[in-house]
């Protein structure tokens, strides 16, 4: 279970494919306080740690995860946003993440709003996506490459996110331009509620 608010972001250092398993190696500043079996949030991503070593570590994504995320996409180099699992004695600062990447949606637009900046995502949509809960709600909230965020001005298929300038720095966003594939989560309070009203 996360909270959606990033912690930083990790570099991706290696890269080893295994059957139809991908195996990605990271550096970051906690390395020293992970364990192995431990949950790591990457993009949004759920993924356990496989293997350290003093400062790097490896978790390995499986077919299903590459289909239906980015991390497919990620080169040597790459930045990845990083959150450990919440703590249960602590404040949930964000909203409720699961690290179960729904989607992909692709970045249609970046504006600069004179202090904070402006992205538009769109995504495949399709009814039964939306009779499962996987739809945005003004003001409602959604996770965008595992940061938690508030949705504006939603369609069908579209929603936009205004970024403050503390999240664009500290998380891959400063990357994230016209064309860019990030992962979604949608908010598990509307799954819910979605499949309550079909019981």
């Amino acid at each position: 279970m996360f909270s959606g608010i990033v912690e930083e972001t990790a570099r991706v250092v290696g890269i080893a494919r295994e059957k139809d398993n991908v195996h990605f190696t990271l550096t970051c500043s906690f390395v020293g306080e992970l364990s192995i079996d431990q949950s790591v949030a990457h993009n949004g991503v759920c993924l356990t740690v496989v293997e350290l070593t003093d400062n790097t570590y490896t978790v390995t994504a499986m077919r299903e995860t590459l289909e239906c995320t980015n991390l497919g996409l990620l080169e040597v180099g790459d930045s990845v946003n990083v959150e450990r699992s919440m703590l249960m004695n602590g404040r949930l600062d964000g909203h409720i993440v699961q690290g179960h990447v729904d989607c992909t949606a692709r970045c249609t637009d970046v504006q600069d709003q004179e202090g904070s900046t402006q992205f538009t995502f769109e995504y495949d949509f399709d009814e039964q996506m939306k009779r499962r809960g996987y739809f945005t709600v003004d003001k409602g909230s959604v996770t965008v490459n595992g940061v938690s965020l508030t949705v504006c001005r939603p369609t069908s298929n579209t929603f936009q996110v205004c970024i403050i300038p503390y999240t664009f720095e500290h998380t891959n966003f400063k990357q994230v331009g016209v064309g860019s594939v990030v992962n979604l989560e949608f908010d598990i309070l509307g799954k819910y509620i979605a499949r309550l009203q079909q019981l």
